[in-house]
């Protein structure tokens, strides 16, 4: 039987929204290399897959909602990768406000520095107020933003596979350093990007990152069908989640790949306690310090709506825009408008369910029923396997890492040990081979 995968999804001091206000929590950890440091070492005793840190080319929310600022990911990730020796390294990076070669070399920088570690979730970034933050007035539409994003992919694994392996020579006695004939320079002209190459740094232990990518609209899941290892996504209830999980293993294949080389990790938010009640006095003190004024004004952003349109005590209005009215992340807009119409829930509620994760499933119990329930998507064929989010940070960490882990061990389903060094031996997964050498060897024969 093949192993759950779990990756810990590290933001601030939890997920929580309101996980800053406990007596308990740094208000400043989100800065605080030495926080991080903790966090992945506690994930890492956990053997779990990975750590992932989101970002985003604009300053998340209203600084006076929630702790604002965060450091740049591949920044802290290097950081990381010197404190720690097997966990792997994912960081958030956008393709609409990046251009190919200096993210290439930055992954390919820290896929060394790490040993092969690292991973790059790959994002088009939603919203009008990053646009303006690089010389433009609006937000490219969806579909171009996913074109750009496809010819982005392609170009950075040309940029990796510039260098073939044996390319470094290191032959000291006929002073040849290199071999200039296995470079591979991609001289890609396409619609968005002319890049010549080759990168400046050689081909890293993994050959390339891991990719992973987490839109789950048609434009986003025909993205992760090509070109995605691991899918981080959002899912509510065990139907949508099987429902998901299909429809992208079946795309994959449709697209040429083996399914199985897709990994598909649902964001779970677990409040655990030693009993359920405790659990959920921790999940009912965080709702309680939510600020309604600050939730309400976010949730009317995301709906494209006036926040004066929005009463906390009713439901949604029910002349919201559609899905196709909407240019920026389609598929969480309608996540939070199906979770509220489902479940009847007032604004209110619905603050209070999307406060803990911004629409990824909350779960609030013993460590037992947090694995009862990660075990039941898993042999559903929901899930590969999860995006855990703890929603107070590191006590939420170390309780799933202490109480929990051990839970899934004992039933055969996790790992006790790390049995490979790269994030892509964690994950299963191949070390891609290089593009050009592949057709080199093609055309020799």
């Amino acid at each position: 039987m093949t192993m759950l995968h779990l990756n810990a999804f590290l933001m601030g001091v939890g997920h929580h929204e309101a996980a800053w206000r406990l007596p308990q929590s740094d208000p400043f950890a989100q800065t605080d290399v030495a926080h991080f440091t903790r966090l992945a070492r506690i994930a890492e005793r956990g053997k779990l897959d990975s750590l992932f840190l989101a970002d985003s080319p604009v300053l998340w929310n209203s600084i006076g909602r929630r702790p604002g600022g965060t450091l740049e990911p591949t920044v802290l990730l290097t950081a990381l990768a010197g404190a720690t020796s097997h966990i792997g390294l994912i960081a958030t990076a956008s393709t609409t406000y990046n251009e190919p070669f200096n993210l290439a070399r930055r992954f390919a920088s820290l896929d060394h520095v790490s040993g092969g570690r690292a991973g790059w979730n790959i994002v088009t970034t939603a919203g009008e107020q990053a646009a303006r933050n690089f010389n433009l007035d609006r937000l490219p539409a969806h579909r171009d933003r996913y074109e750009r994003a496809a010819e982005f992919i392609e170009v950075s694994r040309k940029l990796w596979d510039s260098w073939d392996d044996r390319a470094p020579l290191g032959d000291k006695e006929a002073g040849r350093w290199g071999d200039d004939d296995l470079l591979y320079p991609p001289e890609h002209v396409g619609r968005h990007f002319r890049v010549a190459g080759a990168l400046n740094v050689p081909r890293s232990p993994q050959g390339y990152p891991l990719l992973v990518q987490a839109g789950s609209s048609e434009d986003g899941k025909e993205l992760a069908a090509r070109y995605a290892e691991a899918v981080f996504t959002a899912q509510q209830t065990l139907a949508e989640a099987q429902t998901f999980y299909r429809d992208l293993k079946q795309r994959a294949a449709q697209a040429g790949r083996d399914p199985q080389t897709i990994k598909i990790l649902p964001g779970i938010v677990p409040a655990i306690g030693a009993t359920e009640a405790e659990a959920r006095a921790l999940e009912d003190e965080l709702d309680r310090l939510i600020k309604p004024e600050y939730a309400r004004q976010q949730l009317a952003t995301t709906l494209r709506v006036a926040p004066e349109d929005l009463d906390l005590d009713k439901e949604l209005p029910a002349d919201l825009p559609s899905e196709d009215e909407i240019e920026g992340a389609k598929s969480r807009y309608t996540l939070i408008v199906s979770l509220a119409r489902r479940e009847r829930l007032t604004v209110r509620q619905l603050i209070g369910r999307l406060g803990g994760g911004r629409g990824h499933r909350t779960f609030a119990g013993t460590p037992e029923q947090v694995a009862d329930a990660i075990e039941e998507w898993y042999r559903a064929g929901a899930a590969d396997g999860f995006n855990i989010m703890p929603p107070v940070l590191p006590a939420g960490l170390e309780a799933f890492v202490d109480h929990v882990v051990p839970i899934l061990q004992r039933r055969g389903l996790f790992r006790t040990e790390y049995t490979g060094t790269t994030l892509r031996d964690h994950y299963g997964l191949p070390r891609p081979a290089n593009q050009y050498a592949r057709q080199l060897a093609a055309t020799a024969r």
